[in-house]
């Protein structure tokens, strides 16, 4: 059976610098939170991050690793604005690709495709034209003319992202009611890297309850590891939820945060850093 299971450092053991990294999840859900904090305790730098960002973006922002963003947004939920990615970017310290939402997603479908492109009504008459010259539009070769915004494809080297389960196959499943674009992540990525809440059987994650939460073909999946509470302070329902106390803390100052909850030794000091499972299985899961 193959095994694709590492470590945490086994995995940002294998990417390098400059490469283009799409980081699942969004918002303050679901983020691969003990991988970014193994990058930000690595060499990494002069990335290019894709994501519809949290505090994945924030701290690596934070951390100068960062030399190109394209985004959707950055947000920390319950909190609206991750106060180390505004400082960064107001003080221009890397290059910024803003899209609408929706481009974003057009964007790694595209790649997910093998597509150059993507034909999009989002993004057309807005300030994403003005902002980014280099967007072309194409019209509709049929009877209605219509034309449309030309959303180039985003290949990624790696994709980072967090399940609930995994098996040691690369079968996930993601139990969270907002598994968006993860599979697009996964699709449009050269390598997919995946952290997991829980490392189980492959018969209990093919069974008929748990295979139509499966979002992407264990194909896809380079390696994972299991990490229990991998995406805190995110949430990773229905295990806990978002940590609103904790993220409260990280907006406070950054090498202070960094020295008491980044700089550690692995993610069981982190863990107890912040309070023990027990803490954050008891974090409700957030209700809009």
């Amino acid at each position: 059976m193959l095994d694709k299971t590492m470590t945490l450092s086994q995995i940002v053991g294998r990417l390098r610098n400059g490469m283009t990294i799409g980081i699942g999840g969004w918002g303050a859900r679901r983020k691969p939170m003990a991988l970014v904090r193994e990058i930000l305790r690595s060499p990494l730098e002069d990335l290019t991050l894709v994501s519809y960002g949290g505090p994945d973006v924030g701290m690596l922002c934070a951390a100068r690793k960062v030399r190109k963003l394209v985004f959707g947004f950055v947000s920390l939920d319950l909190i609206a604005l991750d106060q180390h990615f505004r400082a960064a970017r107001q003080a221009g310290a890397f290059e910024v690709w803003e899209l609408d939402e929706g481009m974003l997603q057009w964007g790694l479908r595209a790649a997910a495709m093998r597509l150059p492109f993507l034909p999009t009504r989002a993004g057309m008459a807005t300030d994403v034209e003005r902002f980014s010259p280099e967007l072309k539009t194409v019209r509709s070769p049929y009877d209605d003319g219509e034309e449309f915004l030309a959303m180039p494809a985003l290949p990624l080297d790696v994709a980072l992202l967090h399940v609930t389960e995994a098996d040691r196959r690369g079968n996930t499943v993601i139990l969270s009611p907002d598994p968006f674009f993860d599979d697009l992540f996964a699709r449009a990525a050269n390598e997919t890297y995946v952290t997991c809440d829980r490392l189980v059987d492959t018969g209990e994650i093919c069974g008929h309850e748990r295979a139509r939460y499966n979002a992407f073909e264990r194909s896809l999946v380079t390696a994972v590891a299991e990490v229990p509470f991998g995406a805190h302070p995110t949430a990773s329902v229905p295990g806990y939820g978002i940590d609103v106390d904790h993220l409260e803390i990280y907006c406070g100052n950054w090498n202070s945060y960094r020295a008491r909850f980044v700089d550690l030794p692995d993610h069981a000091s982190y863990l107890e850093a912040v309070g023990g499972a027990t803490r954050v299985q008891g974090i409700a899961a957030p209700v809009f």
